[in-house]
């Protein structure tokens, strides 16, 4: 295991990857989109030049998709790219017409075979984050820490992912809501241990491990917590008859919700699941 290595599935315009890499790690970053990879090559010149980022292009996918995959580019909604075409439905429908394009297929357990296992791995790769985590299964060493993009539909599919996270011999969880995410400022301490304060920026992820303040918790706990999320999902979520009310009328359920409930965090926002050794 590399204690300064970190992961970015789903390097997307380089959100995570900056924080990453201005706390001193060393990052390998892995995309699909052609164009943001272009973007980021630019903005980490620096950091490519002298090794301190890889990034790896192509679409993650089971090897049974051949050699060539498709890829739904999203061009509205870039962090919406996927492989699978449910999703891309399910985005045309919320008026986010993809278009599809030809990547070469890439196979996660060399790139980690390739790079080493890392300190942290973030996985955002839209559909297919259980890919990856079925990669790790083929190394006798994990990361330290690792997170999810969590289940948002079907909690039957969230028990599995913390299934198949305990089975990788993770046993503590926290549960971060993420669009609170963006414009927060935290003060963490850089691999050297020097002080710096960040600023997370539109479709970033967010601190991770100990630098999330919020304590760990069990398997049984964290899925007691998504139990109240799930509810909040059905009350709130993309499928309610709230998502298709006027502003207003919103505004007001909303409220009375936050009233009666004590609930001060958004109405739904999506959530990751951070695991730890």
């Amino acid at each position: 295991m590399n204690s300064n290595l970190v992961y970015d599935f789903g390097l997307h315009r380089g959100e995570d990857t900056e924080f990453y890499l201005k706390k001193g790690f060393r990052v390998v970053a892995v995309e699909a989109n052609p164009q943001l990879i272009e973007e980021c090559r630019l903005k980490f010149r620096d950091e490519l030049e002298v090794g301190r980022l890889h990034i790896v292009e192509g679409a993650i996918a089971p090897p049974s998709a051949g050699d060539t995959v498709t890829f739904y580019r999203n061009p509205r909604a870039s962090i919406w790219g996927t492989i699978e075409p449910d999703w891309a439905d399910r985005n045309a429908a919320r008026g986010f017409e993809s278009e599809a394009i030809q990547l070469p297929r890439i196979d996660v357990p060399d790139v980690f075979a390739r790079f080493g296992v890392p300190h942290y791995v973030k996985i955002d790769v839209e559909g297919v984050d259980i890919l990856v985590l079925d990669a790790l299964r083929e190394f006798p060493k994990r990361p330290n820490y690792l997170s999810i993009e969590s289940e948002k539909v079907d909690f039957d599919e969230l028990i599995k992912e913390f299934d198949l996270l305990e089975g990788l011999g993770y046993t503590k969880f926290k549960v971060v809501q993420q669009r609170s995410i963006p414009g927060r400022t935290v003060q963490v301490r850089t691999v050297d241990g020097k002080p710096i304060a960040y600023t997370f920026m539109e479709c970033a992820s967010g601190p991770f491990g100990e630098d999330i303040p919020q304590p760990w918790l069990t398997r049984d706990q964290a899925i007691a917590s998504y139990k109240e999320i799930f509810a909040r999902y059905r009350m709130f979520g993309d499928r309610s008859v709230y998502s298709k009310l006027p502003r207003v009328a919103k505004g007001v359920i909303s409220t009375a919700y936050k009233a009666t409930t004590g609930y001060r965090g958004p109405l739904p926002g999506w959530f990751d699941t951070h695991a730890s050794l």
